[in-house]
C-alpha cells in the first residue's frame, strides 16, 4: 500500500485497542505482572513471557484461531525498570509505556511517583495530563518540554513542544527524560533502532563544504582510512577454535596481506564526491534522507567486501557496524556507478552502506566495523567466525558537533545562566557585607534599610522566580537515594537549589546557620518582612520567656529526627512528616494548594509576626540540620567586648531571636544572623562601653571587677 491508507488504519486500531486495555490497569506501583496483564488484554489480545533484557512484555494480537499466527501489536513495560532516574524525592518516577511496532506511543500513565510538587501540592492531576500528550507521538520525533501553554505539534520541521505544567518544570525534565530513556533502549533492542545515540543528538556531516582532493590526499587527512590484515593476524583470531591452523596459505606466508580494506564516510561531499563518479554519487544524493549516513567499503585480497552470494539492497553478511556497545543495522544502498580516476588503488570489491537516521549512528564518534571471516572445519563442517576490527573516524573539520541534549542538566543549567549568575553576584555581595563585616551592616541606619532590601530580593527572585527555596525534602531525597544505592544527579536538575546549597555548606565552616537562614531563606524572608509590617501597624512584638524558649528550640530537633527516621522506614510517611514546612506552600506554589495547608502555612507567617520567626526558631528541620552542620563553624566570628553581658545586657535585649546568653556569649545554633548586636558593637550611641570610652569615662565594669576593686 504506497499511499499507507490501509496500515495506517491498522495502527490506529491497535493503537486505541492498547490504550483501552491499558485503562482497565489501575494505576500503582507493581501492578505489572503477567496475570494482571492479561486481564486487561483478554483475547483476542495474548500477553507474552515478560523478557529479561529488556525487562518487557509484548503484546500480540491472534489473527484467527489459536492454531494460526499472532501479529506482535505492541509493548508494554515499567520506566522505572529500564530508565530508573532519581527524581527530587530521591526516587524513580514509575511510568508504564507503551509503544508499537512502529515506535509510536500508544500510551504513557502514572504508577507510582512521590515528587514534592506533585504529592500534595499540585497534585497528581496535572502530572497525568501531561503525559496523555505522548499518545501517538513517535520515537523519530524531536520531543522537548515547553512552559505551560507552549505546546506546539512540530509542524514545519520544528520540535514538538508539550505543554510544561507550571512550578513543575524540574520534575517534568525528568519525566520526559525517563519516557524518552526507556522507551529508546526498548526502540533500539526491539524495534531496529540500534545505536548510542539520540538520533537529534548527534554530530552532523558539514554538507556545504567540499574540496577537491586526490586519493593520496583523502587517506593522509584522515578522510579515507586504510587497514592491512596479514595471514598471520588473522591466525592468532582463531586460535583455541577447531578452526585454528585450516588456512594452508595462512601458515605457508603468514606475513603476506590477508586482505587490504578502505574506509570512509560517503556522506561527507569530499569524501564521496572524490571517490565516486557523478552516477553514483547522484544516485547516493536521491536515496538518503536527511540524517542518514552512507559507509564507503573497498576491499582486495582474500576478503572481499561483498562476494557471489550477496544479496543487492540487503544486509550484508560479512560487515558489522557498532557503537557505544549496540550493533546498528547497515544495508546496501545498491549504487550503480563506479569509482572516479583519482589515483587510488583497484579493489576487487567495493559498497556503500546506508545507516538510516533513526539509528543514531554519531560521524563525531568512533564507528566500529567488524569485518567477518569464517572458516570451516571437521566431518560436519564446523563453521567459525572472527571479527577483524576496522575503527573509522571522521576529522573534526567536516562535521557540526553534536548539540547539548536539551534534557540534561548541563542543558538546564545553560538555559538558566542569567538567572545563576544573578545568584552567583548576590551571593559574593552577600559575601562581602558579611565577611568585613561591610559599613552597610555596621552602620544601624543602613542596615536598617539594607537587610529588608535584601531579604525582599530572596523573597521574590530567589523564591517566587527562581524556585531556590530549600527544604527538608532535600535532605530526605538524598538520604533515600543513598540508602536505595542511586546516584544525587537528579539534585543538578534544580540548579538554584544546588548553587545555594554548595554555598550554605562552603559558608557554614565560617557562619554556621545564619547564612541561609537569616539572609536566604525566602519563607524566612516572608516572615521577616511580615512582621515588619505589622510593626508598621502597631502589632506588639511577643519575647517568651527564657526557659520556654529554651525548651521550644529543642522541638525542632525531634521533628528532624522523626523525618529522618520515616524517610528510612516508609516513603509515604516521610511524604507525609515533610508537611510541617511550609516552604512548598507559600513559595514554590505561592498559596495555590488546598485550604488545610494554606491555613497552616499562613498560620506560621501571622506567628511570626507576633514571635520572631516562631517557625525557624522552633519547629523547622532543615534550621534544625543546618544547626547541627552548623558545629562545623571555626571561628566566633561576631565580635564582643569585656563588658558584654557582665554588665552590659543591650544586645540581649535588642535580640529578637533570644540568641544572646546572660553572659553576653553568641549562640550560634540560634543565631539568624540579623547583624544587629554587629551594629550596635561599632554604634557610638547604642554601646555602652564604646560610648563611655568616647566620653572620657573609666569603661563598664563586670561584677567581679567591681569587688576585686578597692
Amino acid at each position: 500500500d504506497p499511499a499507507g491508507g490501509p496500515s495506517l488504519r491498522l495502527a490506529g486500531r491497535l493503537a486505541v485497542a492498547l490504550a483501552a486495555s491499558l485503562a482497565a490497569l489501575p494505576a500503582a506501583a507493581g501492578v505489572l505482572d503477567r496475570a494482571r496483564l492479561a486481564e486487561a488484554f483478554p483475547p483476542p489480545y495474548v500477553v507474552g513471557e515478560r523478557e529479561r533484557d529488556p525487562p518487557i512484555w509484548p503484546i500480540f494480537k491472534q489473527s484467527g484461531p489459536p492454531s494460526f499466527t499472532t501479529d506482535l501489536v505492541g509493548y508494554v513495560f515499567e520506566s522505572a525498570d529500564l530508565a530508573p532516574i532519581p527524581g527530587f524525592a530521591g526516587s524513580p518516577i514509575d511510568l508504564l509505556v507503551a509503544i508499537d511496532p512502529q515506535g509510536a506511543f500508544v500510551d504513557v500513565r502514572l504508577l507510582a511517583q512521590h515528587e514534592p510538587v506533585f504529592v500534595g501540592g499540585l497534585g497528581e492531576e496535572p502530572l497525568v495530563r501531561f503525559l496523555t500528550q505522548y499518545k501517538g507521538l513517535r520515537l523519530d520525533q524531536n520531543v522537548k518540554v515547553g512552559r505551560a501553554g507552549a505546546g506546539s505539534s512540530g509542524q514545519g520541521g520544528g520540535p514538538v513542544v508539550l505543554d510544561g505544567v507550571t512550578k513543575a518544570t524540574a520534575s517534568l525534565r525528568i519525566v520526559h527524560q525517563s519516557v524518552l530513556a526507556s522507551a529508546l533502549r526498548v526502540a533500539r533492542a526491539k524495534l531496529g533502532f540500534s545505536g548510542a545515540r539520540d538520533p537529534d543528538l548527534v554530530a552532523r556531516v558539514r554538507a556545504d563544504l567540499f574540496e577537491p582532493r586526490s586519493w593520496r590526499e583523502l587517506e593522509s587527512s584522515g578522510l579515507v582510512q586504510h587497514l592491512v590484515v596479514t595471514n598471520a593476524e588473522v591466525e592468532r583470531a582463531f586460535a583455541g577454535t577447531v578452526a585454528a591452523g585450516s588456512d594452508p596459505a595462512a601458515l605457508a606466508r603468514p606475513g603476506d596481506a590477508f586482505a587490504e580494506v578502505w574506509a570512509a564516510l560517503a556522506t561527507v561531499p569530499t569524501v564521496g564526491r572524490n571517490l565516486l563518479d557523478d552516477r553514483a554519487w547522484g544516485r547516493l544524493q536521491a536515496r538518503v534522507d536527511p540524517g542518514d549516513q552512507v559507509i564507503f567499503l573497498a576491499s582486495r585480497g582474500r576478503w572481499v567486501v561483498a562476494d557471489e552470494d550477496h544479496v543487492r539492497g540487503s544486509v550484508p553478511d560479512r560487515v558489522v557496524l557498532k557503537q557505544g556497545g549496540l550493533n546498528i543495522e547497515i544495508r546496501d544502498l545498491d549504487l550503480d556507478g563506479g569509482l572516479r580516476a583519482i589515483g587510488g588503488p583497484a579493489p576487487d570489491a567495493w559498497k556503500a552502506f546506508r545507516v538510516i537516521a533513526q539509528a543514531g549512528l554519531d560521524p563525531g564518534d568512533p564507528m566500529r566495523l567488524g569485518l567477518k571471516v569464517t572458516r570451516a572445519r571437521g566431518m560436519y563442517a564446523e563453521k567459525v567466525t572472527r571479527e577483524l576490527p576496522f575503527e573509522l573516524r571522521v576529522p573534526e573539520k567536516w562535521l557540526i558537533p553534536a548539540p547539548e541534549d536539551p534534557r540534561s542538566w548541563r542543558a538546564v543549567w545553560k538555559a538558566r545562566w542569567t538567572d545563576i549568575a544573578v545568584l552567583a553576584a548576590a551571593l559574593a555581595f552577600l559575601c562581602w557585607v558579611l565577611a568585613r563585616p561591610s559599613p552597610l551592616v555596621r552602620d544601624a541606619e543602613r542596615l536598617r534599610w539594607f537587610r529588608p532590601s535584601f531579604l525582599a530580593f530572596t523573597l521574590v527572585f530567589v523564591g517566587f522566580w527562581g524556585q531556590g527555596q530549600l527544604s527538608i525534602v532535600n535532605v530526605v531525597a538524598l538520604l533515600q537515594a543513598a540508602v536505595a544505592g542511586q546516584g544525587w544527579a537528579f539534585f543538578l536538575f534544580d540548579p538554584m537549589s544546588t548553587v545555594l546549597w554548595l554555598f550554605v555548606l562552603g559558608t557554614m565552616v565560617a557562619w554556621g546557620r545564619g547564612t541561609f537562614c537569616g539572609w536566604l531563606c525566602p519563607f524566612g524572608a516572608l516572615q521577616e518582612l511580615t512582621a515588619l509590617l505589622a510593626r508598621v501597624a502597631g502589632l506588639p512584638r511577643r519575647r517568651l520567656a527564657p526557659g520556654t524558649d529554651r525548651a521550644l528550640k529543642r522541638v525542632k530537633y525531634a521533628v528532624l529526627a522523626a523525618i529522618l527516621g520515616a524517610a528510612v522506614a516508609s516513603r509515604p510517611w516521610a511524604d507525609r512528616a515533610v508537611e510541617i514546612e511550609p516552604f512548598k506552600t507559600a513559595i514554590t506554589l505561592a498559596f495555590a494548594r488546598s485550604w488545610p495547608y494554606v491555613a497552616w502555612a499562613a498560620a506560621l507567617v501571622v506567628l511570626g509576626a507576633v514571635v520572631e520567626k516562631a517557625f525557624c526558631r522552633y519547629l523547622c528541620p532543615l534550621g534544625a540540620f543546618l544547626a547541627l552542620g552548623g558545629r562545623l563553624r571555626r571561628w566566633a566570628w561576631i565580635p564582643r567586648r569585656a563588658e558584654c553581658g557582665r554588665p552590659c545586657q543591650t544586645c540581649r535585649k535588642r535580640c529578637g531571636y533570644q540568641a544572646i546568653a546572660d553572659d553576653g556569649r553568641v549562640d550560634y545554633a540560634e543565631c539568624f544572623q540579623c547583624m544587629d548586636c554587629v551594629a550596635v558593637y561599632h554604634s557610638d550611641a547604642l554601646c555602652a562601653p564604646r560610648l563611655l570610652q568616647l566620653k572620657g569615662r573609666a569603661g563598664m565594669k563586670s561584677p567581679a571587677a567591681r569587688e576585686a576593686a578597692p
